[in-house]
């Protein structure tokens, strides 16, 4: 009789084994499949229950407070339960296992005196079994589990099977919120970057309060609202790039991407490839397929500086693209479509390339619809200070050392033609630091870095009127020697002088004589 109870014991308890490492296997599948933990926990319970006959089945977890716990997870509960429900520590039966922080068994639920019956979640005349979930030794919520009536005989075995499955939620929980957290952390980088972008390519790294430039301000506030095209027009170093840059940043596409490319960098072979990009194959050294500029610029925007130096046949395969957001790649069949907005720059006279025959009329229109002219930086002398001081700045921030320029600099420059235009200047003023020892950048840096002493004449092509007090001694005999040819002597009479005079002045103010 002996050894047949223990037989049917024995075939229960593998029978029971068999249904626990089902449980398990099955458990760490759910667990390992998504970290969306209501709904994975909620695919647990109901594991739990098909397993190993766990038919009422409940997790909480801690609130971010860290003062209670909540449902996460309810499973074989049928009467509508509060999802407000709060246990705190050592409040009923879930919250006394969260303050043990140890497993809690029990014959007959409505034994305990913690039970709270009013909660109505759980069976009071069966057992019960409730195991802490832990993360990294911090108890963060209770797996509770209430087995069948006649099952009574096996509870700590029970017992034993729920902490391990607790083990694999507390895992899966720990990695959750790690995720969560570096989402939080990646989507505040990315706001803070998007942020930093904006304020770094927008209108603030444009400087100009001149007419002219207030009238391009206007012009980039309008067209950024729609996805028009664009010509930014301009002499070399005017900031053509920035005028896209901040049309970008400032229109409903400064989420996406900003691609741009030189188009006199490259010659048409290779342009086209860059653009449009290649199958694997299509020539020699493709050896994979790669997507160009227009696919990596898809939903965002495309600049295309330079864009008067592409040849003819290349302008058609572009106008395709313009005109109907199609491409394919070189050596593809397949027809590709992008969302790409396209602000092309150009220093070209491109009317007279059109009369010319260089440039194809159709391209000019469709590139032309919103044209932007940016004007040299000699028509708008009075924004270089600020200009200048603003590129002082910048360049204290690359050599990590506090940098100045003095007002006799900034005369000087006030004075210099600039065909370089605002990258000339950029060039003079960061020679300028590299040469000053204590930081402070005066007139002979500027000076020594290929700036000549002069000062402008009036811009109908007057002369300066030597008796306008905005200018100091030195502007005035410079302006003097200027409208006498440098003949010290023709000077010295503009100025009612003796001959040696002025040569005095001449020493003494460190004036560089020209030879004209």
């Amino acid at each position: 009789m002996t050894d047949a109870i223990d037989k049917v014991q024995g075939e229960a308890r593998a029978a029971w084994l068999e249904s626990a490492l089902e449980a398990l296997y099955r458990v760490s599948r759910v667990l390992s499949r998504s970290l969306e933990l209501r709904e994975t926990l909620s695919e647990v319970l109901r594991v739990l229950d098909e397993e190993c006959g766990f038919n009422r089945a409940l997790v909480t977890l801690t609130d971010p407070d860290g003062e209670s716990m909540a449902i996460s997870a309810l499973h074989g509960v049928d009467a509508p339960i509060d999802p407000d429900i709060r246990w705190r520590a050592g409040e009923g039966v879930i919250g006394s296992v969260q303050q043990r922080s140890r497993p809690l068994v029990i014959e007959r639920l409505a034994d305990n005196p913690n039970y709270l019956p009013q909660r109505g979640m759980f069976d009071a005349e069966a057992p019960f079994i409730g195991v802490p979930i832990r993360a990294a030794q911090e108890t963060i919520g209770v797996l509770a589990l209430q087995p069948p009536v006649a099952v009574r005989d096996r509870l700590d075995d029970d017992a034993h099977f729920a902490e391990m499955v607790a083990n694999l939620i507390g895992q899966t929980v720990r990695l959750s919120c790690q995720v969560r957290q570096e989402r939080r952390d990646l989507s505040e980088e990315r706001d803070s970057l998007r942020r930093t972008v904006r304020n770094h390519f927008g209108f603030d790294s444009i400087i100009g309060r001149t007419v002219v430039m207030r009238k391009v301000f206007e012009q980039i506030r309008q067209v950024a609202k729609w996805n028009t095209t664009v010509l930014v027009r301009g002499e070399t170093g005017t900031g053509k790039e920035l005028i896209a840059q901040a049309i970008h940043y400032n229109s409903p596409r400064a989420a996406g991407p900003f691609v741009k490319l030189n188009c006199a960098a490259l010659p048409e072979n290779l342009l086209e490839s860059e653009l449009f990009g290649h199958e694997k194959g299509a020539f020699t050294g493709a050896l994979t397929q790669r997507k160009g500029r227009f696919e990596a610029a898809d939903g965002g925007t495309l600049f295309l500086d330079e864009i008067g130096e592409i040849s003819a046949s290349f302008q058609a395969k572009l106008l395709r693209v313009l005109q109907e957001g199609e491409l394919e790649r070189v050596g593809g069949v397949r027809t590709l479509r992008v969302d790409v907005r396209v602000i092309a720059a150009t220093n070209r006279d491109l009317e007279f390339e059109v009369e010319a025959g260089k440039f194809r009329e159709d391209l000019f229109y469709r590139l032309n619809v919103m044209p932007i002219m940016l004007p040299p930086l000699r028509e708008r002398v009075e924004d270089i200070p600020e200009i200048a001081r603003f590129l002082v700045d910048k360049v204290s921030k690359m050599q990590g050392r506090p940098l100045s320029i003095t007002d006799s600099a900034l005369r000087i420059l006030l004075h210099h033609g600039w065909p370089g235009n605002v990258r000339e200047l950029e060039n003079c003023v960061e020679r300028a630091a590299v040469m000053s020892e204590d930081g402070i950048i005066d007139r002979d840096l500027i000076l020594v870095s290929g700036v000549e002493e002069r000062v402008t004449p009036l811009r109908g092509g007057g002369t300066v009127d030597l008796d306008d007090p905005g200018l100091d001694e030195r502007e005035r005999v410079i302006a003097a020697l200027e409208q006498a040819g440098w003949v010290q002597a023709k000077a010295a009479r503009l100025l009612n002088m003796t001959p040696r005079q002025i040569a005095y002045r001449i020493q003494t103010l460190n004036i560089k004589v020209r030879q004209i």
